[in-house]
């Protein structure tokens, strides 16, 4: 089985002792993360030919990353390029810098079952300021994490030749059917397209993470949403909003095992988003 956690590092740089500790202990095996701060040295990926250069270049690149954290995997990394027409084997284009980092995820005992594994965060993007408004929205960004990763999707009229885990913070909340911390007509076309492109949509959700101790924003009290962000004025005991989520490709989803959002109180972590916990059958 191999262990994939999923996190908003909030920039800071406490989380990645917890992470580098769960590969220690075989808790996890590769992580996902979003927002990360600068890598605690010696700890740093390996890059590509090439990817250095456009990481300084493009610093906010770093803000998503998919790390090994044990020896069960071998992880070859996607060299970011700025996204356009050709891209070589070993380059992923990326539309909008930070949102979206991947990897090829190899288990070590059977590379036969290696799959592109993922990293998303949907920056919050303003509107054009000749609107007259100071909104922002998600649901633009996450597009974009769409158009990226279907490249690597060759037919969605075959969506069971792919094999892709995709995990991260959407900054939307899935289900929503109010408007006043989301816009859900425009989100709902993210949610739609993950299913186009054939992406089966894992949660998490109840009964896999702790329910929320009061009412969610936007969705309806049947929600089974579970809590994976507090805000400044919370703790993680009052956290009601769920921002991340994990996909997977279709027939390959039935490979994913487990995806659970690690929420309750005193596993929650030092990062205002929880982790999530992906465990994904090697054999």
């Amino acid at each position: 089985m191999i262990k994939v956690v999923s996190w908003n590092l909030a920039k800071r740089q406490e989380p990645w002792e917890w992470l580098h500790e769960m590969g220690r202990e075989g808790k996890a095996d590769v992580a996902l993360v979003q927002e990360a701060s600068k890598f605690p040295s010696g700890k740093e990926p390996p890059l590509q030919e090439g990817e250095e250069e456009f990481l300084v270049e493009h610093p906010f690149t770093l803000r998503c990353r998919v790390i090994p954290l044990s020896d069960e995997v071998e992880v070859d990394h996607f060299r970011q390029v700025p996204a356009g027409i050709g891209l070589c084997k070993d380059e992923v284009g990326v539309s909008c810098l930070g949102t979206i980092a991947v990897a090829s995820v190899v288990p070590k005992h059977s590379p036969e079952n290696a799959f592109i594994a993922i990293s998303m965060y949907a920056r919050w993007i303003r509107v054009h300021p000749s609107i007259g408004k100071k909104s922002i929205v998600s649901a633009d960004s996450a597009h974009r994490i769409l158009s990226d990763l279907s490249t690597f999707i060759a037919d969605t009229k075959y969506p069971t030749q792919h094999r892709i885990l995709a995990a991260g913070d959407l900054n939307m909340f899935y289900g929503a059917i109010r408007r006043r911390l989301s816009d859900p007509e425009r989100e709902r076309t993210v949610w739609e397209r993950f299913d186009a492109l054939g992406l089966e949509f894992l949660g998490p959700q109840l009964p896999d993470g702790r329910k929320a101790m009061s009412k969610q924003p936007d969705v309806p009290p049947d929600t089974r949403n579970v809590p994976t962000y507090h805000t400044t004025r919370q703790s993680p005991l009052e956290a009601n909003r769920q921002l991340d989520y994990a996909f997977a490709s279709q027939g390959f989803h039935n490979r994913v095992k487990k995806v659970c959002a690690l929420n309750e109180v005193d596993e929650w972590g030092p990062s205002d988003h929880c982790r999530l916990l992906i465990e994904v059958a090697d054999g």
